[in-house]
């Protein structure tokens, strides 16, 4: 997943981090060609339709980006094998538009390009569009009926609608166009689309989210899901609930696959990536730090008392935490200790390497899916996930670029190559072969069989944003 200021927040603040959005295709060149060569299937682009200086500190990498199809266009142009993934927010676009941009990628990029569907809503976006957004409560339903249309509108060309018959001079076959005609409580479309059938079909959608919601859509209507996972058994759990909504929809249950974010911290010895992320833990502005300007609420040693349940007023940042005091800590408290051990060999009361409650409160403050370690040990970590099925595969991201993801290219890759566990190059042409999934077929030859009660079925029972 690229986000060009480093996925954790003090990223950018790293030496060799890139920091300026403005050099943003410099580092994208870079990390895209690190990613091909390492035969990944995608490379991910976000989106985030609003800014403000609360994210300074929160999630500086939304601050100022590039936009994800644009990003999409400029890797296809330098890239071969890799698929490449735009994020589109249903609630702000139309499905006419985005059919036609998203078929025109993936004909300029030999099938390689899938959307990300994003299925939410704030008030700065709806002030930046200025349109009035879907109720909360039927914003799947709106997504679902984007997504029937768009499809519809990728099949509005046969694959051999085109026949360039020289000798006749007849260059289309009539029969081979179709109207999409949808009309849908949300989504009114005419079509056809003015733009050749993608060469995937349908290029793949990958829709992030762990709301009841989001997983129902997610097992009805998506290729890829994306979901934060704490626990292999958590995943397991997501995984037969996907399956479930699949099979009500008439999909098969490995019609989905499930994907889970990480962030892997790896270097040559395990003491070396330990010191990378206690660097990071350094850089994050938490407590009293002087920031030049407001920071999250959860960076303060008042909320961290809070959630671990113990009084911290007497505490410096930087003092070990003590057995007795870890005593005192509660359930959580216990878990936040437990990741800390984990990512930065640390310990309670062992000198230079003491857990201080500056690693606690950064790891209450900023719960990203880190993983610290050496090659075997990251790779171990994959495999575990893979075998216990709790995960399909996993959506790397980096905390700053372009150093770390290059190690995990370089690293991690390639003992995953060595135990026979990731390709030693690709495959397959298009991003639906590197992920192993069927191209469909024209659903003006084989139409959908959802009606609109199927299509909504089970919408009233959810509520709330992905």
């Amino acid at each position: 997943m690229f986000r060009a200021l480093g996925a954790y927040p003090s990223g950018w603040r790293h030496a060799g981090a890139h920091r300026d959005p403005r050099a943003d295709a410099t580092v994208l060149r870079r990390t895209a060609k690190l990613a091909e060569a390492a035969g990944l299937d995608f490379l991910y682009f976000g989106e985030w339709l609003s800014t403000g200086l609360d994210l300074e500190h929160r999630d500086p990498y939304l601050l100022a980006r590039v936009d994800p199809l644009s990003a999409v266009t400029f890797a296809a142009g330098i890239t071969r094998r890799i698929g490449l993934v735009g994020t589109i927010n249903a609630s702000y676009s139309g499905p006419y538009a985005t059919a036609r941009a998203t078929a025109s990628s993936d004909v300029l990029s030999s099938g390689r390009v899938a959307i990300g569907l994003a299925v939410s809503s704030d008030t700065g976006a709806d002030a930046n569009f200025g349109v009035a957004p879907v109720p909360a409560d039927r914003r799947f339903e709106h997504a679902e009926e984007f997504v029937d249309a768009l499809r519809s509108l990728w099949d509005s060309w046969d694959d051999d609608a085109f026949v360039a018959d020289r000798s006749t001079g007849r260059l289309i076959d009539a029969e081979g166009l179709h109207a999409t005609d949808f009309d849908g409580d949300f989504v009114h479309v005419a079509g056809p689309l003015n733009a050749p059938r993608p060469p995937q079909g349908h290029p793949p959608i990958i829709h992030a989210g762990s709301s009841a919601a989001s997983l129902r859509f997610a097992g009805r209507n998506a290729d890829v899901a994306l979901v934060a996972i704490g626990a292999p058994s958590e995943g397991v759990a997501i995984r037969r609930e996907i399956a479930e909504h699949a099979l009500a929809a008439g999909r098969a249950a490995e019609d989905v696959l499930l994907v889970a974010p990480i962030m892997p911290i790896v270097a040559d010895t395990v003491p070396e990536s330990w010191a990378i992320f206690d660097e990071l833990v350094r850089l994050l502005p938490v407590g009293d730090d002087n920031a030049g300007g407001a920071l999250p609420s959860a960076r303060s040693l008042r909320s961290l008392a809070q959630v671990i349940d113990t009084p911290l007023t007497n505490v410096e940042l930087d003092e070990p935490v003590t057995r007795r005091a870890a005593a005192r800590f509660n359930e959580y408290g216990q878990q936040l200790l437990a990741l800390v051990a984990a990512r930065t060999g640390r310990s309670l009361e062992t000198g230079d390497r003491a857990i201080t409650y500056r690693h606690v409160l950064a790891t209450h403050a900023v719960p990203a899916p880190v993983i610290v370690g050496d090659a075997s040990s990251v790779a171990d970590h994959f495999e575990e996930w893979v075998d216990l099925g709790a995960v399909d595969g996993f959506v790397v991201q980096s905390p700053f670029l372009p150093a770390p993801f290059a190690a995990f290219t370089e690293l991690v890759v390639p003992e995953l190559v060595r135990r026979g566990r990731f390709r030693s190059g690709y495959e397959g042409r298009t991003l639906r072969e590197h992920l192993g999934l069927g191209r469909p077929e024209n659903t003006h030859r084989v139409p959908l069989v959802r009606t609109a009660a199927q299509r909504f079925a089970g919408f009233d029972e959810v509520v709330g944003a992905s």
